[in-house]
């Protein structure tokens, strides 16, 4: 049984952790095969948007223990001197979790079905993602301090960055579990919804996404990403560099001519 089922549907990329008796738990072969679905997600131009959620009642309850110590006590010090340790499939073991995907940047929109659980690397994982939809069930948490561990998966990058500075150390210091209702009040998702709406409902914002232009859609999450890194003079110009590139693009032109004659634009992609 795959670790990872990654469907196609149209424009649309389904990524499923199917590790359900586990809770959906990262393995090594888990992490390896959702590398593999995120890299070929990237290079698919066909490919505008996706959806990651988990099998069963869960999202992702992080790294499956019984492999991570083991792989934390053997490669401790290339871990701590940054060196890159390969795991399955060639790649770092954690590159999944990273970033979801610091190593490789995406630039196309990622919408996370959150249909149960979603705590430690499964939480770091969530904060790679744009748009996210809970379940009322849904349950979050960074529970790495619980046991002495650091969360080291771009929690502590991320999380101060996207929710206020109070909410994020309260998230991260007490590693209480967090209701949906709390992750929604501190803007850690976007909605909760019925349990049996979750997937139809990120699908919709999936669908509403392709209805764009891609270039624009593509640009505008680039533009945002990297300015979160830099100086406002510095962000505000490379602004002004994208809106260039993206006006001067084929589908720019092929969304005024939709206008002016009154149809839906078809899109190139270019």
């Amino acid at each position: 049984m795959s670790e990872i089922l990654y469907e196609k549907q149209g424009r649309i990329a389904l990524v499923t952790i199917n590790r359900p008796e586990r809770r959906n738990a990262l393995n090594r072969a888990a992490f390896g095969q959702l590398a593999d679905a995120w890299m070929d997600f990237e290079r698919d131009p066909e490919l505008w948007v996706a959806v990651v959620t988990g099998a069963g009642d869960a999202f992702c309850a992080g790294g499956d223990l019984k492999e991570a110590i083991q792989f934390f006590a053997d490669n401790a010090e290339d871990l701590a001197s940054g060196r890159q340790t390969a795991g399955a499939a060639g790649y770092h073991p954690m590159s999944p979790l990273i970033a979801m995907l610091r190593e490789v940047e995406i630039y196309k929109p990622i919408i996370a079905a959150v249909n149960g659980i979603c705590v430690a690397g499964g939480m770091e994982m969530l904060l790679g993602t744009d748009i996210r939809i809970a379940s009322e069930r849904a349950t979050f948490g960074i529970y790495e301090p619980r046991r002495g561990l650091f969360p080291g998966g771009g929690t502590t990058v991320r999380l101060p960055r996207q929710i206020p500075y109070c909410m994020a150390m309260e998230v991260l210091l007490t590693a209480d579990p967090i209701s949906a209702e709390l992750a929604y009040e501190m803007g850690i998702v976007n909605r909760v919804v019925a349990h049996e709406e979750v997937l139809p409902a990120a699908m919709r914002f999936a669908e509403t996404i392709c209805k764009n232009g891609p270039v624009a859609v593509r640009a505008v999450k680039e533009c945002v990403q990297r300015n979160l890194r830099l100086p406002l003079k510095e962000a505000f110009d490379l602004e002004l560099e994208f809106s260039a590139r993206v006006f001067s693009s084929d589908d720019a032109q092929e969304g005024l001519a939709s206008f002016r004659e009154k149809r839906p634009p078809v899109w190139k992609g270019r």
